[in-house]
C-alpha cells in the first residue's frame, strides 16, 4: 500500500511538472505571436497617420487633443489598470502574485484595451512605444496560460512573461533576461532564472520564424578613437543622466499627491490631456512631423551617420513627456531611444569628423539609462539592436556615468516608483 501511494503521488507530481512546462511554451509562443501582431498594427497606425497629415496637415490639432481626451477619459472610468506604460503594474503583480493574478493588472481585459488604447494613441501621433505594453499584455497572456491550464502563477510566471515581452518586442532575448534582473524582480532566484530564459528563448524563435532574422535599428559597425571616446563616454553619460532623470522626476511627480498648482492640474484630467494632445500636435507641427510617433525611422538614419533637424532631441523630449503625464496608455522605451538619439546627434555637433552614428548610439544609452536606470539592460538592448559589438566598452562607461548621475538627480528609479499605486490598490491600500 506505501508504495502505491509514493508512485500515485509521483505521478501527479510528474503530471504537474508536464503542465507547468506546457503553460510555459504555448504561454510564450502566444506571447510571441501577440507580439508580432501588436508591432505591426502600430506600423501600420503610424503610416495611416502620416498619410492624414499629407491630405490635412490641420489634422493634429484636431485629432490628437481629442484622441488623449477620449483616451484618458475611457481609461480612467473603465480600464484604470491599462494606464501608462504597463511595466509597473507587471512588477506591482509579481511583487504580489496571489492578488495580482486574479486581479486587473495582468488580465486579458485589460490586455486588450492596453492593445486598442496603444493603437489608438499612434493614430493620433502621439509619442508612445509599445514595448512597454508588450510586458502588460505579454504577462497578462501569460498569467492567462497558466489559469486556463491549472496551473498556479508565481511571481516567475508573471516576469518571466513580462520579459519575454521585452524580447518579442525588439528581438532582443538578452535584453529580455536582463530586463527581468534588473527591473521586474525584486529577488532574482534561479527557478524564476530558468523560466525567464526558457520563456526568453522560445518567444524569440517565434518571432524569428515568422518575422525573420532582423535587427531593430540595423547592423552598424562604428567606432570611435580611443581619445574622442575618452571624452564623449562622460558627456553622454552626465547629459544622458541628467535629462533622463529629470524626464523622470516629471512623471513621479504627477504620479504622487500633490498641492498647489499641481492638484489643481490633477483635478481636471481629461482637459489636461487634452492640453496635452495640443503640445504633441504643436511641436509635430513645427518639426514637420519629426517629433510624432515613436521616431524609429529618424533614429535609424541618425544611427547610420544621417542628419536631421538638431530640433528633433529636444522635441522629442517635449511630446514623449506630454504624452506621458497625460495618463494615456503607451510605452516610453522607443520614444526615449529617440530623445536619447537626438541627444547624441547635439553631442556630435561637437565633434566633426567623428563617427555621428557611434555619439548617437552613445547618447541613446546615455539617456535611456537616465531615465529606467537599469544600465546593463541599456547597454545590452542597444548592442542586440544594432548588432554591433566593438561599442561595449563606451556603452558600459556612458551607461554606469549616467545611472550614477541620475541617481543623484532623481533618487527614486521610475518604475518602481510608479508602481507603488498598483501595488497600494492591490492590498487595499
Amino acid at each position: 500500500m506505501p508504495v502505491i501511494l509514493l508512485s500515485n503521488l509521483l505521478d501527479r507530481r510528474q503530471l504537474r511538472n508536464a503542465r507547468a512546462r506546457l503553460a510555459a511554451v504555448a504561454g510564450a509562443v502566444l506571447l510571441g505571436l501577440v507580439a508580432i501582431v501588436f508591432a505591426r498594427a502600430g506600423e501600420f497606425a503610424q503610416a495611416l497617420f502620416a498619410r492624414l497629415v499629407a491630405m490635412a496637415p490641420w489634422a493634429p490639432f484636431v485629432l490628437t487633443p481629442l484622441t488623449f481626451a477620449a483616451i484618458v477619459h475611457l481609461t480612467r472610468t473603465t480600464f484604470p489598470a491599462a494606464r501608462g506604460s504597463g511595466i509597473p503594474q507587471v512588477m506591482a503583480a509579481a511583487h504580489n502574485p496571489r492578488a495580482g493574478a486574479g486581479g486587473p493588472l495582468v488580465s486579458l481585459r485589460i490586455a486588450a484595451a492596453k492593445f486598442a488604447a496603444t493603437i489608438a494613441m499612434l493614430l493620433s501621433g502621439a509619442s508612445v512605444g509599445r514595448e512597454g505594453p508588450t510586458v502588460q499584455i505579454s504577462a497578462a497572456l501569460m498569467v492567462a496560460v497558466h489559469r486556463w491550464l491549472r496551473v498556479p502563477v508565481t511571481a516567475g510566471v508573471i516576469i518571466a512573461g513580462g520579459a519575454a515581452g521585452v524580447a518579442a518586442a525588439f528581438n532582443t532575448p538578452l535584453a529580455g533576461v536582463a530586463f527581468a534582473i534588473e527591473e521586474l524582480a525584486a529577488a532574482f532566484e534561479q527557478k524564476v532564472a530558468v523560466m525567464v530564459m526558457a520563456a526568453v528563448m522560445i518567444a524569440g524563435l517565434v518571432s524569428l520564424g515568422v518575422a525573420g532574422d532582423y535587427v531593430y535599428f540595423g547592423m552598424m559597425a562604428q567606432t570611435l578613437p580611443i581619445r574622442t571616446m575618452l571624452i564623449v563616454a562622460p558627456l553622454a553619460g552626465v547629459a544622458g543622466g541628467v535629462t533622463g532623470a529629470l524626464f523622470s522626476r516629471a512623471l513621479i511627480a504627477l504620479a504622487r499627491p500633490a498641492q498647489g498648482w499641481l492638484a489643481r492640474v490633477r483635478a481636471r484630467p481629461i482637459l489636461f490631456a487634452a492640453g496635452c494632445g495640443v503640445v504633441v500636435a504643436a511641436a509635430g507641427w513645427a518639426t514637420d512631423g519629426l517629433s510624432w510617433g515613436t521616431g524609429y525611422d529618424t533614429t535609424r538614419h541618425l544611427l547610420a551617420g544621417d542628419h536631421a533637424a538638431l530640433a528633433f532631441g529636444p522635441a522629442k523630449f517635449v511630446v514623449t513627456l506630454a504624452t506621458a503625464l497625460s495618463g494615456a496608455p503607451g510605452g516610453i522605451f522607443a520614444p526615449s531611444l529617440s530623445v536619447g538619439a537626438g541627444l547624441g546627434q547635439l553631442i556630435a555637433a561637437l565633434f566633426p569628423g567623428s563617427a555621428a552614428g557611434a555619439i548617437v548610439l552613445l547618447g541613446m544609452v546615455g539617456y535611456f539609462t537616465g531615465v529606467v536606470r537599469a544600465p546593463m539592460t541599456a547597454v545590452i538592448i542597444m548592442m542586440e539592436m544594432t548588432a554591433d559589438r566593438t561599442m561595449i566598452l563606451p556603452l558600459f562607461a556612458t551607461a554606469l556615468i549616467a545611472d550614477a548621475v541620475s541617481a543623484r538627480v532623481c533618487r527614486p528609479k521610475l518604475y518602481h516608483a510608479l508602481a507603488e499605486p498598483f501595488r497600494a490598490e492591490l492590498t487595499g491600500g
